[in-house]
């Protein structure tokens, strides 16, 4: 395994994904009352993200070539689309509402599109199509396992979680990865035109 390409694989996915904001929307998503089934929703909702992050990296080149979508394409328009995703992340407010409803929110809203939305799924597989040798694929496997692994466990942790950093600490958080998202965002855009101009 190789050490940077797991810091950048996990920082990306961690600025994506947002564990803690993502705590603390499961939190308002679903009741206190019932334990059990939050357990449920967390475990579901995290292997449903991982699965699809894992067969997209990997497999995804793959469909879009066949597609005759060049990966630089894909470099450029996966960089738009996470400089948007940023840049909602930087100014638009979100307003959440405790829910009384059992329901299952494992699929919608909470894999899709919070745990792998639009922006994780590009990012998988760019760092999967970007990896050089094994250990680099082996690299961004942990640091897909170690995102979701922590995001789980501050889903079934989302009470303590909000009681920690509150709605200030929040905001805080999630204008700051919006910053870095944005920069690694215009670097995939930058990398995306230059391999372009070299072939």
């Amino acid at each position: 395994m190789e050490l940077t390409t797991f810091l950048n694989a996990f920082t990306g996915f961690f600025v994506i994904v947002d564990p803690i904001g993502t705590a603390l929307i499961f939190h308002a998503l679903l009741p206190e009352g019932d334990r059990r089934h939050r357990i449920v929703m967390a475990v579901k909702a995290t292997l449903i993200s991982a699965v699809l992050l894992l067969v997209f990296g990997n497999f995804g080149e793959a469909f879009l070539n066949s597609l005759g979508i060049n990966i630089n394409a894909l470099r450029i328009s996966g960089g738009l689309l996470l400089f948007f995703t940023a840049f909602n992340l930087i100014t638009s407010e979100v307003k959440i509402t405790q829910s009384e409803d059992k329901k299952d929110i494992s699929v919608y809203p909470l894999s899709i599109p919070l745990l792998a939305g639009p922006g994780a799924l590009t990012l998988s597989i760019l760092l999967f199509s970007g990896a050089e040798s094994a250990s680099q694929e082996i690299s961004v496997l942990v640091a897909v396992i170690c995102t979701y692994g922590l995001t789980l466990v501050l889903m079934l942790l989302s009470g303590y979680v909000k009681k920690m950093i509150g709605k200030t600490g929040d905001e805080i958080l999630r204008r700051f990865l919006g910053v870095i998202l944005a920069a690694l965002a215009i670097q995939f855009i930058y990398d995306g035109f230059n391999n372009m101009l070299v072939l």
